[in-house]
């Protein structure tokens, strides 16, 4: 006679279960991404030319430069909600200073400006030991403050200096130079987090920073780092901005912070530290863009556009919560 077979015990299926959550948290996103491509295809005949995609990624460099430092930020186990802030600065600073002395001095000057207020950032957080999520969201009133005095308000405007345009819009096989540093530095990010000690260290930072502490990584100067990297990835999108279109404004980054956060969160990196990867930032930032971009080529009511996004920012902050009870 021979034995039932035992039914599976407790633990086997919480494993079960953790294996199946962190299934979904790595690649969750690829498959909405892949059926929104296909549908958006198939609906719109002007989505699928080159001219359109070559648009959205043009569109989206800034926000994917972004995305790709700020995912370093949210894994070391912080927030910056100061990005559009420095993107905003950092634009308007760098519009106006290629006018009155030069376009690569401008360039360097808003590249130069983000990361000092990224640093400052990190010092925050670090040194103060101010909540990131406060300790931001302070520095993106002053900064964009001190950005309104600095501008007085106004747009400004660089229509004189073509030579600044060329930053951004100069097309290489088709492309333009804004999307190519935009491959370029995610790239560069993505194997600093994956391949390099640093990347291991943010990695240990978020995941359990006592006892990375223990272990002889140097918590601190890990996330002054991502800060600093922040810093630098928003100011260039500002400035990126600023030379497409020459011309910028101080307060034109109000809704950056929320896109930016939105890929980040969507692409599988978790909001409270230790998970994530640059690949899925990309992938989760290029799923919001096919979003925005399908609702405007179908004509649809951009208001429902913003419901939808924080409709989907709250299923993927809702997703990582149910899959972290299982891992």
């Amino acid at each position: 006679m021979t034995a039932e077979p035992r039914a599976p015990m407790l633990s086997e299926r919480l494993m079960d279960l953790g294996r199946r959550a962190l299934v979904i948290r790595r690649t969750g996103i690829l498959i909405p991404f892949l059926v929104t491509f296909a549908a958006l295809s198939l609906i719109s005949p002007s989505f699928f030319r080159f001219q359109n995609l070559t648009n959205i990624l043009d569109q989206q460099a800034g926000i994917i430069i972004v995305a790709s430092a700020g995912t370093l930020v949210l894994i070391a186990g912080g927030i910056d909600l100061s990005i559009g802030a420095i993107y905003g600065l950092a634009g308007a600073v760098s519009a106006q200073v290629a006018t009155s002395v030069s376009s690569p001095v401008g360039i360097l000057s808003g590249l130069g400006l983000g990361l000092l207020v990224g640093l400052i950032n990190g010092l925050i957080v670090t040194r103060f030991r101010i909540n990131a999520l406060i300790g931001t969201l302070a520095m993106s009133f002053v900064v964009s403050g001190f950005g309104a005095v600095l501008t007085k308000g106004n747009l400004v405007v660089a229509f004189d200096h073509p030579d600044f345009q060329q930053f951004a819009a100069t097309r290489i096989f088709g492309i333009t130079s804004a999307a190519w540093m935009m491959v370029i530095i995610a790239t560069t990010i993505g194997i600093l987090l994956a391949r390099s000690t640093f990347g291991r260290y943010v990695y240990a930072t978020g995941g359990n920073a006592e006892a990375a502490r223990l272990g002889g990584v140097r918590v601190n100067t890990i996330r002054v780092a991502t800060f600093a990297l922040s810093g630098v990835a928003a100011a260039m999108a500002g400035v990126l901005d600023a030379s497409r279109v020459l011309s910028a404004q101080a307060s034109s980054g109000s809704f950056l912070t929320f896109t930016v956060l939105t890929g980040i969160i969507v692409g599988g990196t978790s909001i409270l530290g230790g998970e994530g990867s640059i690949r899925r930032t990309v992938i989760g930032c290029l799923f919001v863009a096919l979003v925005a971009n399908g609702f405007n080529l179908l004509g649809l009511d951009p208001f429902y556009q913003q419901i939808t996004l924080g409709v989907i920012l709250l299923l993927a902050v809702g997703i990582d919560a149910w899959s972290r009870r299982f891992s």
